[in-house]
């Protein structure tokens, strides 16, 4: 279920620290009265709040549309089918931990409690559907089912569940302004950095480097992948895409790589990195909510990096399933 509500949260939050910080509660809380151990919870929440930026809708997905000038809604299609994958990996990892550690079962399965919750999260779930569905229809450019999206959860949340109040609405005002100003503020100082680069020409000098070592356009996306992963290990997201992409993108399109592939390929390899330290935002979150050390969630957390770079290879090396979709519905 910890998984499962990563994947549904996907469509409302769109970030994996957001993820972390909003389930990772509730989560956490849930697995421990349910008897699982405090690193075993913690786990399995820092792995399943990566796939949040893969299912759309994704803010590092959409930053990186804008930095490599690419079709976000191409972007959005894409991340459905490795999200899926990412999911299904790490339900076979706790699979195989539970049965380990002979973990309590839960609950068994039922219809009548399934459309009971279905019927009272109706309204909420209508949100994702809101952005996502009028990206892919044409009827919202992505900042338009944003602001639509926005209005939506703000009539929910005044008239409908009546939980907004005019204080708590102030409070979310002020944290969206300040959280904005700082991507802002990233992304001015990013771009500044990577018309630098470019006027320099670095980015030709490190695409011949690369090319200089191997035409293999394999041996190529499995540099690119190691870049990324130490990157992600040391920046935070989206500063990362923004000065990366004018490195990488042109190295990755050199070889044959389509640029949406390859911004599901970085955006993955960036979400892994949330998991490893030192500078592991989800680790430092959880760690927090859990109440145990940053080195006790980097431990415990460290096996499920498996599936996920197994995915990784998977979405790599076989293009088809991030380009399936996005072929199927937009070309």
């Amino acid at each position: 279920m910890n998984i499962i509500a990563s994947v549904l949260f996907a469509g409302m939050s769109g970030a994996a620290v957001a993820d972390a910080g909003g389930l990772g509660t509730i989560e956490i809380k849930a697995m421990r009265d349910a008897g699982y151990d405090d690193d075993f919870a913690v786990a399995v929440t820092a792995a399943s709040s990566t796939i949040g930026p893969i299912i759309p809708p994704s803010l590092p997905m959409v930053v990186y549309g804008v930095m490599a000038s690419a079709s976000v809604g191409q972007l959005f299609t894409a991340g459905f089918i490795p999200g899926i994958l990412m999911a299904i990996a790490l339900m076979l990892m706790v699979a195989w931990y539970a049965k380990r550690r002979n973990y309590p079962r839960d609950k068994r399965f039922s219809i009548r409690l399934l459309g009971t919750t279905f019927k009272r999260a109706f309204l909420s779930l209508m949100t994702p559907i809101i952005i996502v569905g009028g990206i892919l229809t044409g009827a919202f450019t992505p900042t338009e089912a944003a602001i639509s999206a926005s209005v939506y959860a703000l009539i929910l949340g005044v008239f409908v569940y009546r939980t907004l109040t005019p204080k708590r609405l102030f409070h979310v005002s002020m944290d969206t302004i300040e959280t904005s100003a700082i991507i802002l503020f990233i992304v001015a100082a990013a771009s500044i950095f990577a018309w630098i680069l470019t006027s320099n020409r670095v980015t030709e000098q490190f695409a011949d480097i690369l090319m200089g070592m191997t035409q293999n356009p394999l041996l190529i996306l499995l540099m690119l992948n190691v870049v990324l992963f130490i990157v992600g290990c040391f920046m935070e997201t989206v500063a990362a895409i923004t000065i990366l992409v004018p490195v990488l993108l042109p190295i990755a399109e050199g070889v044959g790589v389509d640029p949406v592939h390859f911004g599901v390929i970085m955006v993955l390899n960036l979400m892994i990195g949330l998991l490893t330290p030192p500078v592991g935002m989800v680790l430092y979150v959880l760690s927090r909510v859990a109440g145990i050390s940053f080195e006790r969630c980097s431990a415990a957390t460290l096996p499920f990096l498996f599936p996920l770079l197994v995915v990784l290879a998977l979405i790599t090396f076989v293009p088809t399933f991030s380009m399936w979709l996005p072929t199927l519905i937009y070309r």
